[in-house]
């Protein structure tokens, strides 16, 4: 508990994560294998260290995280998660808080594509959360909405988070993703669901969006979203397939 505390400390006082865990791990390592008499270099810690750097480096599961990591990278630097918000946006306007069923919906599809939970939670704050509080929306649903459909990265394949744990307890990876696949959409619609029940008892806490931003045609609609789902579709079903039926 004490280590815990001191980590989150550390971290809202502004200390880079990374440095924080290798920094307080080596610290506490140290107190925990302590022997009076012995130097502080040969404390078993330090050779605990390299043994399980080493045997993590030597497990091919572990190749697929920073792959997926710059998978995501690329899908958000295309500028394609954009065009996908804004073309659920004017396809869900006649559904009870649309930008927020709209958010939930983009970040399920981007987790999906990426498996990652930061990019997801810090690219939706900085394009939906203005265009929400700029409609009315009250904060606390708009960043529910975000943090909620954020960390559905979590559990949607492919999760990065899944992929260590099966590293770790030494369970298949595939099995995990099979296993997360039906959950994580349940998930999803719940929390869909849940949003249109709050707008649809409250209004004022999601707004309807003015007819002019709404005056879209639907060919042009339709291209927004050829053009950011069905690519993004192409690419799930890729890497998913592939490693489902053995492929990678």
């Amino acid at each position: 508990m004490v280590m815990l505390g001191v980590i989150i400390a550390s971290i809202l006082l502004g200390f880079p994560i990374a440095f924080t865990l290798i920094g307080l791990g080596i610290i506490f390592g140290v107190v925990a294998f302590y022997r009076p008499g012995v130097s502080l270099l040969d404390n078993p810690v330090f050779d605990n260290m390299v043994l399980r750097t080493y045997g993590v480096m030597t497990l091919d599961v572990i190749i697929a995280v920073p792959l997926f990591i710059f998978m995501g990278y690329i899908v958000e630097r295309s500028g394609i998660i954009d065009r996908l918000f804004r073309s659920l946006e004017l396809s869900m306007s006649k559904v009870p808080a649309a930008l927020a069923v709209a958010t939930i919906l983009t970040c399920a599809v981007f987790a999906a594509a990426t498996g990652i939970i930061g990019a997801t939670v810090t690219l939706m704050g900085l394009l939906v959360l203005p265009p929400m509080l700029k409609a009315g929306y009250d904060i606390k649903l708009s960043a529910g909405s975000i943090a909620a459909g954020g960390c559905l990265g979590i559990l949607i394949p492919p999760s990065v988070l899944l992929i260590l744990y099966g590293a770790t307890a030494g369970v298949s990876v595939v099995q995990l993703y099979m296993g997360a696949i039906i959950p994580g959409l349940m998930l999803s619609s719940m929390y869909v669901g849940y949003v249109i029940l709050r707008a649809t008892i409250n209004p004022k806490l999601a707004p309807k969006l003015p007819a002019e931003e709404l005056n879209v045609p639907r060919l042009e609609v339709f291209k927004m979203l050829a053009t950011s789902f069905f690519p993004l579709a192409f690419l799930i079903t890729a890497v998913l397939g592939s490693i489902m039926f053995g492929v990678a």
